[in-house]
Protein backbone atom coordinates (compact mmCIF):
# COMPACT_ATOMS: atom_id res chain seq x y z
CA UNK A 1 0.00 0.00 0.00
CA UNK A 2 1.19 3.50 -0.82
CA UNK A 3 2.13 5.94 1.93
CA UNK A 4 -0.02 8.63 0.29
CA UNK A 5 -3.28 9.61 1.94
CA UNK A 6 -6.20 7.43 0.92
CA UNK A 7 -9.57 8.31 -0.56
CA UNK A 8 -12.16 5.54 -0.50
CA UNK A 9 -15.40 4.68 -2.26
CA UNK A 10 -17.50 1.85 -0.82
CA UNK A 11 -20.85 0.19 -1.45
CA UNK A 12 -22.76 -2.38 0.54
CA UNK A 13 -23.39 -5.56 -1.45
CA UNK A 14 -25.60 -8.48 -0.53
CA UNK A 15 -23.13 -9.76 2.08
CA UNK A 16 -20.13 -7.43 2.42
CA UNK A 17 -18.86 -3.90 1.93
CA UNK A 18 -16.78 -3.44 -1.23
CA UNK A 19 -14.17 -0.70 -0.92
CA UNK A 20 -11.90 0.82 -3.58
CA UNK A 21 -9.05 3.03 -2.34
CA UNK A 22 -6.96 5.62 -4.16
CA UNK A 23 -3.62 6.90 -2.88
CA UNK A 24 -3.52 10.44 -4.13
CA UNK A 25 -4.99 10.14 -7.63
CA UNK A 26 -3.74 6.58 -8.27
CA UNK A 27 -5.62 3.35 -7.61
CA UNK A 28 -4.12 1.66 -4.56
CA UNK A 29 -6.20 -1.40 -3.68
CA UNK A 30 -9.64 -2.92 -3.24
CA UNK A 31 -10.90 -4.88 -0.24
CA UNK A 32 -14.05 -6.29 1.33
CA UNK A 33 -15.33 -5.92 4.88
CA UNK A 34 -18.17 -7.69 6.68
CA UNK A 35 -19.35 -4.60 8.58
CA UNK A 36 -18.99 -0.83 8.36
CA UNK A 37 -17.09 -0.83 11.65
CA UNK A 38 -14.41 -3.04 10.08
CA UNK A 39 -14.18 -0.68 7.10
CA UNK A 40 -13.87 2.32 9.41
CA UNK A 41 -11.09 0.72 11.47
CA UNK A 42 -9.15 0.11 8.26
CA UNK A 43 -9.67 3.61 6.81
CA UNK A 44 -10.19 5.87 9.82
CA UNK A 45 -7.18 7.95 8.74
CA UNK A 46 -8.42 8.33 5.14
CA UNK A 47 -9.00 11.84 3.81
CA UNK A 48 -12.49 11.01 2.57
CA UNK A 49 -14.83 8.01 2.43
CA UNK A 50 -17.87 8.04 0.14
CA UNK A 51 -20.65 5.56 0.87
CA UNK A 52 -23.72 4.61 -1.15
CA UNK A 53 -25.94 4.75 1.95
CA UNK A 54 -28.33 7.48 3.15
CA UNK A 55 -26.67 9.70 5.76
CA UNK A 56 -28.85 12.26 7.48
CA UNK A 57 -32.25 10.72 8.14
CA UNK A 58 -35.79 11.99 8.49
CA UNK A 59 -37.33 11.37 11.92
CA UNK A 60 -40.93 12.13 10.95
CA UNK A 61 -42.99 13.98 8.37
CA UNK A 62 -42.25 13.96 4.64
CA UNK A 63 -39.81 11.05 4.12
CA UNK A 64 -38.51 12.28 0.76
CA UNK A 65 -35.24 14.03 1.45
CA UNK A 66 -34.46 16.97 -0.84
CA UNK A 67 -31.24 15.26 -1.98
CA UNK A 68 -33.20 12.19 -3.08
CA UNK A 69 -35.68 14.31 -5.03
CA UNK A 70 -32.85 16.15 -6.80
CA UNK A 71 -31.01 12.91 -7.53
CA UNK A 72 -34.16 11.54 -9.15
CA UNK A 73 -34.33 14.68 -11.28
CA UNK A 74 -30.75 14.48 -12.55
CA UNK A 75 -31.17 10.80 -13.36
CA UNK A 76 -34.15 11.42 -15.64
CA UNK A 77 -33.53 10.77 -19.30
CA UNK A 78 -33.04 14.02 -21.15
CA UNK A 79 -34.78 12.98 -24.34
CA UNK A 80 -38.22 12.28 -22.94
CA UNK A 81 -38.21 13.40 -19.32
CA UNK A 82 -39.00 9.88 -18.12
CA UNK A 83 -37.17 8.10 -15.35
CA UNK A 84 -33.82 6.69 -16.40
CA UNK A 85 -33.54 2.95 -16.26
CA UNK A 86 -30.21 3.51 -14.55
CA UNK A 87 -32.12 5.09 -11.68
CA UNK A 88 -33.61 1.73 -10.74
CA UNK A 89 -30.39 0.97 -8.84
CA UNK A 90 -31.75 2.49 -5.64
CA UNK A 91 -35.11 3.61 -4.33
CA UNK A 92 -35.28 7.33 -3.56
CA UNK A 93 -37.36 6.78 -0.40
CA UNK A 94 -35.18 6.57 2.71
CA UNK A 95 -36.66 4.96 5.86
CA UNK A 96 -37.18 7.20 8.86
CA UNK A 97 -34.57 6.75 11.56
CA UNK A 98 -36.71 4.69 13.94
CA UNK A 99 -37.63 2.29 11.11
CA UNK A 100 -33.94 1.57 10.45
CA UNK A 101 -33.71 0.02 13.92
CA UNK A 102 -36.27 -2.67 13.06
CA UNK A 103 -35.22 -6.08 11.79
CA UNK A 104 -38.46 -7.06 10.10
CA UNK A 105 -39.98 -5.29 7.14
CA UNK A 106 -43.50 -5.47 8.57
CA UNK A 107 -42.41 -3.71 11.76
CA UNK A 108 -40.30 -1.13 9.96
CA UNK A 109 -43.14 -0.42 7.54
CA UNK A 110 -45.55 0.21 10.41
CA UNK A 111 -43.14 2.62 12.07
CA UNK A 112 -42.45 4.41 8.77
CA UNK A 113 -46.17 4.81 8.04
CA UNK A 114 -46.90 6.02 11.55
CA UNK A 115 -44.15 8.63 11.33
CA UNK A 116 -44.78 9.77 7.76
CA UNK A 117 -48.24 8.65 6.69
CA UNK A 118 -46.67 6.86 3.73
CA UNK A 119 -45.73 3.29 2.88
CA UNK A 120 -42.14 2.08 2.98
CA UNK A 121 -41.04 0.36 -0.26
CA UNK A 122 -39.55 -3.07 0.33
CA UNK A 123 -36.53 -2.04 -1.76
CA UNK A 124 -35.80 0.71 0.75
CA UNK A 125 -35.88 -1.79 3.60
CA UNK A 126 -33.13 -3.88 1.98
CA UNK A 127 -30.59 -1.23 3.00
CA UNK A 128 -31.83 -0.86 6.58
CA UNK A 129 -29.00 -2.77 8.37
CA UNK A 130 -26.35 -0.74 6.53
CA UNK A 131 -28.21 2.55 7.05
CA UNK A 132 -28.57 1.94 10.79
CA UNK A 133 -24.92 0.92 11.20
CA UNK A 134 -23.63 3.99 9.34
CA UNK A 135 -26.05 6.28 11.18
CA UNK A 136 -24.76 4.96 14.51
CA UNK A 137 -21.13 5.31 13.43
CA UNK A 138 -21.34 8.92 12.24
CA UNK A 139 -23.61 9.81 15.13
CA UNK A 140 -21.17 8.59 17.78
CA UNK A 141 -17.78 9.45 16.26
CA UNK A 142 -17.11 13.08 15.25
CA UNK A 143 -14.09 11.98 13.20
CA UNK A 144 -16.27 9.59 11.20
CA UNK A 145 -18.83 12.34 10.66
CA UNK A 146 -16.11 14.57 9.20
CA UNK A 147 -14.73 11.87 6.89
CA UNK A 148 -17.73 9.86 5.68
CA UNK A 149 -20.06 11.41 3.11
CA UNK A 150 -23.06 10.06 1.21
CA UNK A 151 -22.80 9.67 -2.53
CA UNK A 152 -24.62 7.66 -5.18
CA UNK A 153 -22.94 5.77 -8.04
CA UNK A 154 -25.63 6.59 -10.61
CA UNK A 155 -25.23 10.31 -9.87
CA UNK A 156 -21.44 10.03 -10.15
CA UNK A 157 -21.72 8.16 -13.45
CA UNK A 158 -24.12 10.88 -14.57
CA UNK A 159 -21.59 13.55 -13.63
CA UNK A 160 -18.63 11.96 -15.44
CA UNK A 161 -20.67 10.95 -18.49
CA UNK A 162 -22.65 14.13 -19.04
CA UNK A 163 -26.01 12.37 -19.32
CA UNK A 164 -28.15 9.91 -17.36
CA UNK A 165 -27.48 6.19 -17.47
CA UNK A 166 -29.76 4.25 -19.79
CA UNK A 167 -29.40 0.67 -18.54
CA UNK A 168 -29.80 -1.15 -15.23
CA UNK A 169 -26.58 -1.97 -13.45
CA UNK A 170 -27.30 -5.73 -13.46
CA UNK A 171 -27.57 -5.97 -17.26
CA UNK A 172 -24.90 -6.51 -19.90
CA UNK A 173 -25.82 -3.12 -21.34
CA UNK A 174 -25.42 -1.51 -17.94
CA UNK A 175 -21.98 -3.05 -17.46
CA UNK A 176 -20.81 -1.91 -20.91
CA UNK A 177 -22.24 1.58 -20.44
CA UNK A 178 -20.49 2.08 -17.10
CA UNK A 179 -17.20 0.67 -18.36
CA UNK A 180 -17.28 3.06 -21.34
CA UNK A 181 -17.81 6.01 -19.04
CA UNK A 182 -14.97 5.03 -16.73
CA UNK A 183 -12.61 4.43 -19.68
CA UNK A 184 -13.50 7.80 -21.20
CA UNK A 185 -13.13 9.54 -17.86
CA UNK A 186 -9.71 8.06 -17.02
CA UNK A 187 -7.36 6.03 -19.23
CA UNK A 188 -6.77 3.72 -16.26
CA UNK A 189 -10.49 3.24 -15.66
CA UNK A 190 -10.74 -0.23 -17.21
CA UNK A 191 -7.50 -1.51 -15.60
CA UNK A 192 -8.73 -0.16 -12.26
CA UNK A 193 -11.97 -2.12 -12.54
CA UNK A 194 -10.02 -5.24 -13.50
CA UNK A 195 -7.62 -4.85 -10.58
CA UNK A 196 -10.48 -4.26 -8.14
CA UNK A 197 -12.38 -7.28 -9.47
CA UNK A 198 -9.29 -9.48 -9.12
CA UNK A 199 -8.68 -8.23 -5.57
CA UNK A 200 -12.22 -9.16 -4.54
CA UNK A 201 -12.44 -12.44 -6.48
CA UNK A 202 -13.68 -15.35 -4.40
CA UNK A 203 -15.73 -13.02 -2.18
CA UNK A 204 -19.50 -12.53 -2.33
CA UNK A 205 -19.08 -9.55 -4.65
CA UNK A 206 -20.78 -8.83 -7.97
CA UNK A 207 -19.12 -6.93 -10.80
CA UNK A 208 -21.74 -4.16 -10.66
CA UNK A 209 -20.78 -3.56 -7.02
CA UNK A 210 -17.14 -3.26 -8.07
CA UNK A 211 -18.08 -0.72 -10.75
CA UNK A 212 -20.09 1.31 -8.23
CA UNK A 213 -17.25 1.31 -5.70
CA UNK A 214 -14.76 2.34 -8.39
CA UNK A 215 -16.78 5.38 -9.48
CA UNK A 216 -17.19 6.42 -5.83
CA UNK A 217 -13.44 6.02 -5.37
CA UNK A 218 -12.77 8.23 -8.38
CA UNK A 219 -15.17 10.81 -6.95
CA UNK A 220 -13.53 10.69 -3.51
CA UNK A 221 -9.95 11.14 -4.73
CA UNK A 222 -8.36 14.62 -4.93
CA UNK A 223 -9.35 16.53 -8.05
CA UNK A 224 -9.30 20.06 -9.47
CA UNK A 225 -12.98 19.50 -10.27
CA UNK A 226 -15.04 20.72 -7.30
CA UNK A 227 -16.90 18.35 -5.01
CA UNK A 228 -20.54 19.43 -5.18
CA UNK A 229 -23.68 18.27 -3.45
CA UNK A 230 -27.37 17.80 -4.01
CA UNK A 231 -28.65 20.19 -2.74
CA UNK A 232 -25.88 22.79 -2.78
CA UNK A 233 -26.98 24.13 0.61
CA UNK A 234 -28.13 20.94 2.36
CA UNK A 235 -30.41 20.89 5.38
CA UNK A 236 -29.46 18.87 8.44
CA UNK A 237 -31.39 16.22 10.30
CA UNK A 238 -32.22 16.30 14.01
CA UNK A 239 -28.74 14.96 14.84
CA UNK A 240 -27.06 17.70 12.83
CA UNK A 241 -26.10 15.42 9.92
CA UNK A 242 -26.29 17.07 6.48
CA UNK A 243 -28.74 15.41 4.10
CA UNK A 244 -26.81 15.54 0.83
CA UNK A 245 -25.46 13.45 -2.05
CA UNK A 246 -22.00 14.48 -3.22
CA UNK A 247 -20.51 14.27 -6.72
CA UNK A 248 -17.85 16.03 -8.80
CA UNK A 249 -18.68 18.29 -11.73
CA UNK A 250 -17.49 21.58 -13.20
CA UNK A 251 -21.05 22.89 -13.03
CA UNK A 252 -24.02 21.83 -10.87
CA UNK A 253 -26.03 19.01 -12.37
CA UNK A 254 -29.38 20.65 -11.68
CA UNK A 255 -30.66 24.15 -11.12
CA UNK A 256 -32.44 24.30 -7.76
Amino acid sequence: MSDASLSVGAVRGDAVWVAVAFAGREFDHAAVFPEIGDLWLRYEEADRILLDVPIGLVDEGDPRRRCDVLAERVLERDEDGGESRGNSDRSVVSPVREATRKRRYSTAAKVHERKTGEQLPEMSFEQVPAIAAVDELVGELPEARATILESRPAVCFRAIGGEPLQYDRETAGGYAERMRRLAAFDRDGAPTVQAAAEATAGQEVRIEEVLDAVVLGYTARPSPVPLRSLPEDPPTDERGLPMRIVYRAEEPLVAE
